[in-house]
């Protein structure tokens, strides 16, 4: 980007993809905020959620996540929501993450902040992770969310598992918007990797040969676990059908790009794959990614550092498939090309 300007980044995930009319209200928030610019929405209605990115002046990008998430509090109601990916409340996860000018430290100072207004201001109970985290086992986006909505007047209950901002009884209030997760993070990718299958015992059994947390305890005497494990650090996977495509996914995030590239976790989870007889046919990127990863995985491919960054970034699209599902632009979804325009 070329210059000192503090420039910080939100992708709050929200429990709504297929009222357009939601998605527009809380859209307009992020957008007539100064100082922000709205980048990307990635809106997935089998899941039932919607990504947006926006990035700009770190101030401004904290106003325009408390508006959002005040907006999609007071129109969407957790008690009607139904979808295949975990979540916890309306405004289910709110990162705010680094670009530049700015450090991951002064990030949690932020989000923790933003997390006490939601809180006094929306009325919505907030949890912190990673680099905000309060509590060292929340650091664990799955932690914080463990039991999900479903679960959340159980964990009022309990002291030890109360929000760290916000706690008052369960009420019709929470009922409605239920918890939200407020932090701060490095770029983190969301990636979903097609399955020539419609059997979610085989995405989810992949899932765990992969994610850095392998097997479920419970499972761990389960038929399917009978293959070779290719664990790797970073990376946390589930596996789910979704209806909209007809296919199961391998659905994952890389918490730590430098440790798990996502062309390596694209082989490791196509070799996973295979050994349990169906194929990988292609990946999905939710929200956006950085430069630097499509750079990567298009030298991988190509065998070749010195190649034109048209020729790396064509064989990255090649190479994972990124345009299985619906043509991939670079130019849509990579970050520093958006804030460039």
């Amino acid at each position: 980007m070329g210059n000192n300007r503090r420039i910080a980044e939100s992708a709050p995930n929200f429990s709504e993809g297929r009222n357009t009319e939601v998605l527009r209200q809380i859209a307009d928030e992020i957008e007539k905020t100064e100082g922000v610019k709205l980048l990307n929405i990635d809106r997935g209605e089998a899941a039932n959620r919607t990504v947006f990115t926006f990035a700009g002046e770190p101030e401004a990008v904290c106003e325009a996540a408390f508006r959002s998430a005040r907006k999609a509090g007071e129109l969407i109601d957790m008690r009607r929501h139904h979808g295949t990916h975990p979540r916890i409340g309306a405004t289910d996860v709110l990162p705010i993450v680094p670009v530049s000018g700015i450090s991951l430290d002064e990030c949690a100072v932020l989000s923790r902040k933003l997390a006490q207004r939601m809180a006094d201001e929306a009325g919505i109970p907030c949890y912190c992770y990673e680099a905000a985290a309060l509590k060292p086992e929340r650091r664990n986006l799955a932690f914080c969310r463990r039991g999900e909505y479903e679960a959340i007047q159980q964990k009022l209950a309990d002291p030890e598992r109360r929000p760290d901002f916000g706690y008052r009884p369960y009420d019709e209030g929470i009922a409605r918007t239920g918890c939200s997760v407020v932090g701060a993070r490095d770029f983190l990718i969301a990636v979903n990797f097609n399955l020539d299958t419609t059997s979610v015992e085989t995405a989810k059994a992949i899932a765990y040969d992969i994610r850095e947390s392998g097997w479920p305890k419970k499972l761990t005497d389960s038929p399917l676990n009978n293959k070779p494990k290719r664990s790797m650090k970073s990376t946390k996977a589930i596996g789910w059908y979704i209806d909209e495509y007809g296919i199961a996914q391998v659905s994952m995030n890389l918490t730590d790009i430098a440790v798990a590239p996502l062309h390596k976790v694209f082989e490791a989870v196509s070799e996973a794959a295979l050994l349990r007889g169906v194929r990988v046919t292609g990946t999905e990127i939710i929200g956006l990614v950085p430069e630097r990863v499509l750079l990567a995985a298009g030298r991988h491919f190509l065998h070749d550092d010195d190649a034109p960054t048209s020729d790396l970034l064509s064989a990255a699209i090649e190479g994972m498939n990124l345009s299985d599902l619906r043509p991939f632009d670079p130019r849509q979804k990579v970050i520093e090309y958006l804030l460039a325009d």
